[in-house]
């Protein structure tokens, strides 16, 4: 499910939404802090910011999700998108899988506002990839034949792996990560297919209709064993940040 075996022209071309939304991650970025014309204007617009939603900056609630404070926050959240996004973005087809990842990160943010201080400001798309995690979650608890035993393990090393970071981490909206969770949690139901049976997930870059059954391969080849390094750093990295 999160080994990557695709070149990057393929990846482009399967995971269409998961890519733009990487673009948009660094574009962003690149565009505040190389002091571009109007980055400052747009990061001041852009930035959660809890007293001016009270005064009906409504956008604020979506414009976080895609922005990111430092080059690391951006990298360490578009490597998450990219390791845990296109399966879901296969499953779910493009139009649910945005529904889920933005609404998501809207139901995060919405609690940010509700339940942190007029003060409090906070940025990046960590609670829309929690969605994602809750999604799995829903997965492995309620729609066993979307998902293997050994992925669901995988997705519940995850999780708690997520949980402890998240309260023993410095600098980390907590309220964000829950109801990020949360909120993939309530809409899985709603964007997964209704449709039970087998979902065979093929990681072959020649084989682009994917489901969710034997994605482990039998043996770990040096590619296989790169990715399965790369997730622990990645995620050691998510969480620890």
């Amino acid at each position: 499910m999160f080994l990557r075996t695709e070149s990057f022209q393929q990846f482009i071309r399967f995971y269409p939404i998961v890519t733009l939304l990487v673009s948009i991650h660094f574009l962003l970025w690149l565009w505040i802090n190389l002091a571009l014309p109007g980055g400052l204007y747009l990061f001041e617009n852009m930035v959660g910011y809890n007293m001016f939603v009270e005064y009906g900056e409504w956008w604020r609630l979506f414009t976080p999700i895609l922005l990111h404070i430092s080059f690391s926050h951006a990298l360490f959240n578009s490597f998450s998108l990219v390791l845990f996004g296109p399966a879901l973005e296969k499953l779910l087809g493009k139009v649910k899988f945005i529904i889920a990842y933005v609404g998501a990160g809207l139901i995060a943010n919405v609690a940010t506002f509700y339940l942190e201080p007029s003060d409090f400001q906070h940025l990046g798309a960590s609670g829309a990839i929690y969605g994602l995690f809750g999604i799995y979650l829903y997965m492995v608890v309620f729609r066993k034949e979307l998902i293997d035993a050994a992925n669901a393990q995988l997705i519940v090393t995850i999780l708690v792996i997520g949980v402890v970071m998240t309260f023993i981490g410095g600098n980390i909206n907590i309220v964000g990560h829950i109801f990020g969770f949360i909120g993939g949690v309530l809409i899985a139901p709603l964007v997964l297919p209704k449709r039970r049976g087998t979902y065979t997930y093929s990681s072959n870059p020649n084989r682009p209709t994917f489901n969710f059954r034997n994605i482990l391969p039998r043996r770990l080849d040096r590619n296989s064993i790169f990715w399965i390094i790369l997730i622990v750093l990645i995620i050691i990295g998510i969480f620890s940040r």
